[in-house]
């Protein structure tokens, strides 16, 4: 478990890596190359922003962390938050830097996301949804927050379909290593 402590995923996110359980084993990853969602080109549908801007969903930052996180590691396929991860994560939720992005409807989480928030870079761990767009409707609040609050990083790790039609795109490692220091650099807050 000594390699899932704070002051080591911190290490390893700033050198560009994350950690996931596979089939068991805790593995250190640094794909290549890297997903990100630039914030100047999030794309999110005519239809959803008329969602966002319906409020159905009530929004929330961090009321539910650890709801969140089970959520994200409960799939029928399987997946790679394990206990361990799912511990590591809630101690770097106690230290402000892991965070959720929830949305509630009559009162229930209905989806959300979590990640960690290093300077201005915040690297997306999973999302889930309980309710259609759900999860879509927190990460357009995640952008609409990074963007307001001066991120230059939004790290989604792992190109997919879902990510793609919403801008991610797929750098160099090299060119991702260069916009992470950059981003680490900046002083700001995910929240206040």
């Amino acid at each position: 478990m000594s390699e899932l402590q704070p002051q080591v995923l911190i290490a390893a996110y700033c050198s560009g890596y994350f950690p996931m359980d596979v089939d068991g084993e805790l593995g250190w990853f640094s794909p290549d190359p890297r997903a990100v969602i630039p914030l100047d080109a999030f794309h999110a549908s005519h239809t959803l922003r008329q969602l966002y801007r319906a409020r159905r969903f009530d929004l929330r930052i961090n009321t539910a962390f650890s709801d969140v996180i089970r959520c994200c590691a409960d799939r029928p396929d399987g997946t790679w938050i394990s206990p361990e991860i799912i511990t590591a994560y809630e101690r770097l939720h106690r230290c402000g830097l892991a965070h959720s992005v929830e949305t509630w409807r009559d009162g229930c989480l209905a989806g959300g996301l979590y990640g960690v928030a290093l300077g201005g870079a915040f690297f997306g761990e999973s999302m889930f949804h309980r309710v259609r767009d759900a999860s879509k409707i927190a990460l357009l609040a995640l952008v609409e927050r990074l963007n307001a609050r001066g991120f230059r990083l939004l790290d989604t790790q792992w190109m997919t379909e879902h990510l793609r039609r919403f801008g991610a795109v797929e750098v160099p490692r090299l060119e991702y290593l260069r916009i992470l220091r950059g981003a680490l650099a900046r002083s700001v807050t995910f929240v206040d």
